[in-house]
């Protein structure tokens, strides 16, 4: 499987931070038998974080996009917002699983904002914009993931366990 990263941060996008959020990600991914395909940065721009995940999905680049940042209540923050714009199907399983399970680390799980969804056959998945919060998160959810893309782009056809 194929995985994209995209990472929202408008001080990365302007080099006044460095993206410590998409490494791990890539790292985590690979290690799980993901191939990264494509990664970037860009600002915390709803329209343009929306064209780049439309693009990656439209052209069947990834059959996985992974988000990181803006996720929160900042007044820029519009990961959700822009993954809610570019998808067919909506997915809230996924951050009700991270919410949940990181709501067993820290009680401010309860304010990420995150979202999923499908687009074609590309699965968007938001994780928060720390590294460690993103360990926690796509830690916990990838075992599944995998199982959902196989579903999603027909190499499986059946969800039951035997």
């Amino acid at each position: 499987m194929r995985a994209a990263i995209i990472t929202s941060s408008d001080s990365g996008y302007e080099g006044k931070r460095e993206d410590l959020s998409g490494p791990v990600i890539k790292e985590i991914l690979e290690a799980n038998g993901y191939e990264v395909v494509h990664t970037v940065l860009l600002p915390d721009e709803r329209e343009m974080l929306a064209k780049e995940m439309a693009r990656i999905a439209d052209e069947g680049m990834a059959e996985l996009i992974v988000t990181t940042g803006g996720t929160g209540f900042s007044p820029r923050d519009c990961m959700p917002e822009a993954t809610a714009d570019v998808t067919e199907r909506a997915v809230p399983g996924i951050p009700e699983a991270m919410r949940a399970y990181s709501m067993t680390i820290t009680p401010r799980a309860m304010l990420s904002r995150a979202a999923a969804g499908i687009r074609k056959s590309t699965l968007i998945v938001n994780l928060p914009g720390s590294p460690k919060a993103v360990r926690e998160s796509l830690e916990y959810i990838v075992p599944a993931l995998r199982h959902g893309l196989e579903i999603l782009t027909g190499e499986a056809t059946n969800c039951a366990r035997k």
